[in-house]
């Protein structure tokens, strides 16, 4: 400790093996989140669950890590707990091995919602875990950070299609080892933390935040701007987590594990695309990144439900390229509007989109049990439209440093 404080530039330095471990925990805690979704063509014949029934699911979970993260983020900006984060994994694995033994549809919900809290403890400490290992380059580490969540909503699919698919439910319990894996990398992560927090407090001299020079009014409409962008992003988003396997079933009459393949690509285009918006708007700036991502994807979600299964396939692959890059943008330009409250914004935002996920999942159930699961991805097509409000953010690339 005597080093750093003889140089405290050392905790300006971008810490990638923190940002890989990091984005790891995430991987893990995502891929846990995606198993639940994964089975629900599963769930649906062994409860004879309706449509609707199916967005409540998703709903229960996302609307717990919702209204909880907000105030884990703002706890935790006053009183940082590092090992918090191996408490939220520990309630996803709960949630999974409940799930895994639920006989009725109470149960399943009951289920799903710890492991809701164990994403609203996860995601607001861990980003600002990646935003400290940052050194500076907050674009490319809370890509690197989203690429692990990301690539964990990929893989959680496709391991659901070939364990539990085949033999059922109760496979479930063995993604609870994963979750062990998880534990481990997070214990990792917090003696890091711990460590990295007494640095800071030894150097609070040296510390510095950025700032800018915008008024109130405008830090609030640029906020609502953003929360809006979240929700045409989440709301599509949730048409293609919870009913893409469903919609290619229908339309295209191939099997589950055929399905969850193709969802196992869109994914990986997600992933893909998230790593690829942050060191962008890094450089050419985070506000032409969030339009480009959330505006530029229309065009192809419009022309999705018309066309072939080859094609429904490339145009998914696009559009989750595309469509990803824009969260790793909004939400530094979020923490740019609101300097030294990392926990607030991304327990905030981190809370809206699960929110609007869950509540998009509901909504779509609803008009898919009252027409088709075809037409719900023909009025979802029309949601990225909404981006065309992202030109009234005010750009941030110009700011100014001040004293903590």
């Amino acid at each position: 400790m005597d080093t750093i404080k003889a140089n405290p530039d050392i905790l300006k330095k971008t810490t990638y093996s923190i940002l890989f471990i990091i984005s790891f925990s995430h991987l893990i805690n995502d891929l846990l989140q995606a198993v639940v979704p994964s089975i629900y063509p599963l769930l649906k014949e062994n409860f004879n669950l309706s449509f609707s029934q199916i967005g409540i699911i998703t709903f229960t979970y996302q609307i717990v890590a919702s209204i909880l993260q907000p105030f884990v983020g703002m706890y935790t900006d006053k009183n940082s707990k590092p090992f918090s984060l191996i408490i939220g994994m520990c309630f996803t694995m709960v949630g999974l091995f409940l799930v895994s033994i639920a006989t009725n549809f109470t149960y399943l919900l009951m289920s799903v919602s710890l492991i809701g809290i164990g994403s609203s403890i996860f995601h607001p400490e861990s980003s600002r875990v990646a935003h400290l290992a940052s050194g500076g380059k907050k674009g490319l580490a809370q890509s690197i950070f989203q690429l692990g969540g990301n690539a964990g909503s990929a893989i959680g699919p496709l391991l659901a299609a070939f364990i539990v698919i085949p033999h059922g439910q109760s496979y479930v319990a063995w993604f609870c080892i994963i979750a062990i894996v998880g534990i481990f990398a997070l214990y990792k992560i917090a003696l890091w933390y711990s460590e990295h927090l007494s640095l800071r407090n030894a150097n609070k001299s040296s510390h510095q935040i950025e700032t800018h020079h915008l008024s109130k009014r405008t830090v609030t409409t640029s906020l609502i701007i953003l929360l809006v962008l979240i929700f045409s992003k989440y709301f599509y988003m949730s048409s293609i987590t919870s009913y893409y396997t469903f919609f290619l079933i229908d339309k295209f009459h191939i099997s589950i594990q055929q399905s969850q393949v193709y969802l196992f690509l869109f994914s990986g285009a997600v992933a893909a695309g998230t790593l690829i918006g942050g060191p962008i708007g890094d450089r050419f700036g985070r506000k032409y990144v969030i339009w480009v991502s959330i505006l530029g994807v229309a065009p192809f979600t419009m022309l999705l439900p018309y066309v072939s299964l080859f094609w429904v396939g490339t145009l998914s692959v696009i559009i989750g390229l595309i469509l990803s890059s824009a969260f790793s943008a909004i939400l530094v330009y979020a923490t740019e509007l609101m300097p030294g409250k990392v926990g607030l914004v991304a327990g905030l935002f981190f809370g809206f989109a699960f929110g609007m996920g869950g509540l998009g999942s509901a909504i779509l159930g609803k008009i898919a049990d009252a027409t088709s699961i075809e037409y719900v991805f023909k009025i979802c097509a029309f949601l990225p439209l909404i981006g065309i409000i992202t030109g009234f953010l005010p750009n941030l690339e110009k700011k100014k440093k001040v004293e903590n």
